[in-house]
């Protein structure tokens, strides 16, 4: 019997941890048939030779809720290597859903989640009320890759309790009846249940957005009806007593963000003592950045000064128009002065002495020294800051782009956290804080930086920690690895030149508004249910994912 499609030639590297060997793939029916030899013909073959093969990736961090309603090939996940992606982290989706509520769930997520209100309110049918219809509805949309989904406490609280979500503590009877909804929502097809307990994620009003300060006893019950359906429970900004509870409730798996702390070593190796003490015993995941992430600075992104003058540079209506102002000197003037009265726009405390130039190369230099950091460039060509960032982006017509390493900021402290088998290396937020970062490469950095120029994980090690660990946290039995019977969600790329390109400022979202993205070298192919969705860097329009349902 024939195949669909056989990749031939290729470095198998499998998604259990074992090490690579030279082995074809054939593909009938969506599903990997045969892996070794070839006894039979192909309608297509992928020449593999150079190539590692390995399982799609599994991005169990991101906030495509809103963007898969206009975007359904979910750019720029698809361009790196993600077959499956998890959605409505941080307790904030769009199901449920009163009607009449439609509004304050779009401006919770504008806030949370810098994803454009107009947007969300145009680019989706808001045809559902019910997670399982939400679920619906990105069926009918057809997404390019496969997509599953958390149901979020704040929608779930403000469902249940109105207005009174936001800052009161539920009665027992509200807990009964929001563990009742979380409970429907996975026997509709969710996955999980996300909580967010991170004060800074405010409403538009700025109250803490619903859940946040929820006595953990709600969480428990919620709890009690998620693991025994076999369920995820997701949080952010939960502390290790609550994460503990929640995961003694009926001993179920948790996921949650961690990082290495504020760049010391020290800090890091404590922070990796307490995971590995609090998760003993449980089934608990952390996910972390994989290099300095933070905010994005440039003349075509955010402005890091606050003022009358860099107002009127933000509002200026074009890149062009920007960068040509910078040659009035009267103009320019005002924008340094500004500067050093003004200082840093700091975010979350973070100083200036924490933004690097990301060079002018094809490739971001996510990982360079301090000579690429922007305090340390004006120094030595004796600026200020302001004027050096301002120069910089002349000279570029405006492309040039700084970023804030706020989170993860020492690479040997990250290496640390990356030891644990607890800590896996993920949280690329696709779909949110669209014009404030671009972490969706994270899988491609893994390749390029962790693997091949540091190292660190030997490229076994890391596919593993990118395909079969992550699908098992979120309950993913058929994919993941390469394996007879498992869906084809496949990888083909060059392991010597796969990297990622430059962050890009595209205006593609519904009503002009902006967002970046990231293209990726070194990839071959990307098959989803056993169909080339991206081949040599570009989408084939097959769109064949599927919405992953839970199944007991």
């Amino acid at each position: 019997m024939g195949y669909d499609i056989a990749i031939k030639g290729g470095l198998l590297v499998d998604g259990t941890g074992a090490a690579p060997m030279r082995a074809d793939v054939g593909i009938r029916d969506g599903v990997i048939a045969t892996v070794g030899k070839l006894d039979g013909p192909a309608a297509r073959t992928i020449d593999a030779e150079g190539q590692a093969v390995t399982p799609g990736f599994v991005d169990i961090h991101t906030h495509l809720d809103a963007q898969i309603g206009w975007d359904p090939d979910c750019t720029p996940l698809c361009w790196h290597g993600i077959t499956s992606a998890l959605l409505g982290n941080c307790g904030v989706t769009f199901a449920p859903v009163r009607p009449a509520d439609k509004e304050l769930l779009a401006g919770m997520m504008e806030t949370v989640e810098d994803i454009p209100r107009h947007a969300i309110l145009s680019g989706l049918p808001w045809s559902w009320e019910d997670y399982g219809g939400y679920l619906d509805a990105i069926d009918r949309i057809g997404p390019g890759i496969n997509i599953a989904g958390l149901v979020g406490h704040s929608a779930v609280r403000f469902y249940v309790m109105g207005e009174r979500a936001v800052e009161e503590q539920a009665t027992p009877e509200e807990r009964r009846a929001m563990a009742e909804v979380v409970a429907r929502s996975i026997d509709r097809g969710a996955v999980g249940f996300s909580t967010n307990r991170f004060a800074p994620h405010k409403l538009p009003d700025g109250r803490s957005i619903p859940g946040t300060f929820a006595d953990p006893v709600e969480l428990v019950e919620i709890a009690r009806e998620v693991a025994p359906r076999g369920a995820l429970m997701q949080a952010v900004g939960a502390d290790s007593a609550v994460l503990r509870t929640i995961a003694d409730a009926a001993d179920g798996r948790v996921l949650f963000s961690y990082g290495s702390g504020g760049g010391d070593l020290a800090l890091a190796r404590e922070r990796r003592a307490a995971l590995e003490s609090f998760c003993a015993g449980r089934d608990m995941t952390a996910i972390t950045q994989v290099r300095g992430s933070g905010m994005i600075y440039g003349l075509q992104a955010g402005l890091p000064v606050r003022g009358a003058a860099w107002s009127r540079l933000r509002r200026l209506p074009s890149l062009a128009d920007r960068v040509a102002s910078l040659s009035d000197p009267e103009f320019h003037g005002q924008l340094i002065a500004e500067a050093k009265t003004n200082g840093f726009k700091q975010n979350l405390g973070t100083p200036v002495e924490k933004v690097f130039y990301l060079g002018d190369g094809p490739t971001p230099a996510y990982t360079a020294g301090e000579e690429m950091n922007l305090c340390a460039m004006a120094q030595a060509r004796g600026e200020h800051w302001a004027e050096t960032f301002l120069r910089i982006g002349r000279e570029t017509n405006g492309r040039a782009l700084f970023t804030l390493r706020m989170f993860n900021p020492n690479l040997d402290a990250l290496a640390h956290m990356f030891e644990s088998e607890r800590c896996f290396p993920s949280l690329g937020d696709a779909g949110a804080h669209v014009t404030q970062v671009m972490d969706a490469g994270w899988a491609t950095f893994i390749l390029a930086y962790w693997v091949r120029e540091r190292g660190f994980f030997s490229l076994e090690q890391a596919v593993r920690r990118m395909t079969s660990a992550p699908a098992r946290v979120m309950g993913l039995r058929d994919r993941g690895t390469l394996v007879v019977g498992q869906r084809a969600d496949i990888n083909v790329f060059d392991p010597a030149t796969v990297s990622e390109c430059q962050p890009e400022l595209v205006t593609d979202f519904p009503g002009g508004a902006a967002r970046f993205v990231q293209r990726a070298r070194g990839y071959r192919a990307t098959l989803v249910n056993g169909q080339v969705n991206v081949l040599d860097g570009e989408l084939t329009g097959t769109r064949a994912g599927r919405v992953l349902r839970h199944a007991r």
